[in-house]
């Protein structure tokens, strides 16, 4: 082993394949920042659903082996390439991306993927932001194209996505409704946005909507799991209506003419099909979010480093989550 060169502990990817394949090793190299970028005292990193796809081998995002998962870190810079002159040694940030990987106690990032984080967020609330605030944000205004005084349905609301989607929403002066499968879940979805949620493992809960919402019918789905709900959904929208895909495992029968009498959409939505600008752009109505008080993530379970595997196996397979589940890595 080279000396002077500093060490740190990560979780590095030799083989795609189940959550065993993350093996955690401390004798990494800490990566040096160059040109436009930062190297980051990892405290925190939020753990995505996209991580386990892509570890699995089954995503088309297919990182050249070995890797370190992770994308959404909050922490400290303590290193500053060249040209990255908007940050300096000590700021607290987060980031929407990372170039090294996340599951990590540091990360490189580059500098326009890094954003700084408010003193009255923690750095758990900030490994929060990147992915679900993004991509809820990119949902409802990117591809929903949401107008004030519209209703959404947040099907599956009690996730990390869906409630960045319910706070969003409710900012946005939207008429917000939700599910979840727990009683938990359900109180969670209240207490950030929703003015009504209701149970989806009831079997007649969609029943419950369509007499909550009358006639017209819901502007537009926000749907976290289109293999199982999509065909409701269709039948649940109003004239115009619009269900955006932001989750699916798996396929669906669905009937195309439930589309033709209302002529409604379905629109799928992929985070990282946003330019530059349009990274901005979100950024900076989150940033006010932060500000104003409306964005504050719900934190869910939390795992250390040692425990990831147990993670990516929870993510997928634990049903009726709350909030945003997180790597501790202080």
């Amino acid at each position: 082993m080279a000396t002077g060169l500093k060490l740190m502990r990560a979780i590095r990817v030799f083989e795609f394949g189940g959550p065993e394949v993350l093996k955690l090793q401390s004798d990494v190299a800490v990566p040096t920042p160059k040109d436009h970028q930062v190297l980051i005292k990892v405290h925190a990193c939020g753990v995505n659903p996209v991580e386990t796809y892509i570890r699995s081998g089954t995503h088309k995002i297919k990182p050249l082996l070995p890797y370190t998962p992770g994308s959404d870190v909050a922490g400290v810079i303590e290193a500053v390439g060249d040209n990255a002159s908007t940050f300096k040694k000590g700021d607290r940030v987060f980031t929407t991306s990372t170039i090294s990987g996340g599951y990590a106690e540091y990360a490189l990032a580059a500098d326009h993927t890094v954003y700084p984080l408010p003193e009255k967020l923690d750095f758990k609330q900030g490994a929060a932001i990147g992915i679900p605030y993004f991509t809820a944000y990119r949902a409802l205004l990117h591809s929903a194209r949401v107008k004030a005084g519209e209703s959404v349905l947040v099907h599956g609301a009690s996730g990390g996505v869906g409630l960045a989607v319910c706070q969003i929403a409710r900012a946005y002066g939207l008429k917000v409704l939700g599910t979840a499968g727990t009683g938990e879940g359900q109180n969670i979805v209240l207490q950030n946005g929703a003015h009504e949620v209701f149970n989806h493992r009831e079997h007649n809960y969609i029943d419950k909507i369509k007499k909550s919402v009358g006639e017209k019918g819901i502007d537009v789905i926000i749907e976290m799991l289109a293999n199982v709900n999509l065909n409701n959904d269709l039948n649940l929208l109003s004239r115009g209506g619009r269900v955006i895909v932001v989750g699916s495992r798996g396929p669906i029968e669905i009937n195309p003419r439930d589309t033709m009498t209302k002529e409604s959409s379905i629109i799928g939505v992929a985070l990282y099909s946003s330019t530059k600008e349009e990274f901005r752009q979100y950024a900076a109505a989150l940033q006010a979010g932060m500000e104003i008080g409306w964005l504050k993530p719900v934190i869910g379970s939390q795992y250390s480093l040692e425990k990831v595997a147990q993670a990516h196996e929870n993510i997928i397979h634990s049903s009726g989550a709350t909030g945003k589940m997180i790597l501790l890595l202080e």
